[in-house]
């Protein structure tokens, strides 16, 4: 199966995600499908480590400072756009004081990819532009390959890169700057490359 955009002679509709055949994921970016290969043990084994660091200082105030909500893969229906999912989104509760009990309708505050062979180009050339255009104010970018975080905040429209960090590194990187966190601890213990 070939992944990526799939060519409709219309705008993409949830009806077509959920027409992918078992083991492929799809998101509808401004009104066109892409689809991909489920993410593989690496890929989930990091964004479980991650999500374990941020909610709880985060999401429950244990530690930290509370004040976000913090969610694995979130599904999101914008207005002209059907359904995009991050592989993890951050909302400040001051934005949203009580988790949706559909959806999230709401362009994160926050979002997290992760880069793999399979996505990266995806992930750089159509969701980065993306997420500035609909207002995510901080999108942090993993690549398990090259065991990198690169951090980055919205600027008057665009990205401003706030920094590269490698697996050695200790840091505290915005908008969690009250975490300091260890990514050598993060990284999974994966047997070859890649991860989808």
């Amino acid at each position: 199966m070939a992944y990526g955009r799939r060519e409709l002679e219309r705008e993409a509709t949830l009806a077509d995600i959920e027409a992918l055949p078992e083991g492929v994921v799809g998101e509808i970016i401004e009104g066109a499908l892409y689809a991909h290969a489920q993410p593989r043990a690496g890929h989930m084994d990091f964004i479980g480590a991650l999500i374990a660091e941020l909610r709880g200082p985060f999401q429950r105030g244990v530690g930290g400072p509370g004040g976000w909500w913090i969610q694995l893969e979130p599904g999101i229906q914008l207005e002209g756009s059907p359904e995009f999912i991050p592989d993890l989104g951050g909302w400040r509760k001051e934005r949203v004081p009580r988790l949706p009990s559909g959806s999230w309708t709401l362009a994160p505050d926050w979002a997290c990819e992760i880069l793999s062979p399979s996505t990266r180009a995806y992930d750089l050339r159509i969701k980065r532009p993306f997420y500035a255009r609909i207002g995510v104010q901080h999108l942090w970018f993993i690549d398990l390959d090259s065991r990198t975080l690169t951090v980055s905040r919205l600027y008057e429209g665009r990205w401003l890169e706030l920094g590269t960090h490698g697996e050695e590194d200790v840091i505290r990187a915005a908008p969690f700057e009250d975490l300091e966190l260890r990514l050598g601890e993060l990284w999974p213990l994966i047997e070859g490359r890649g991860d989808r």
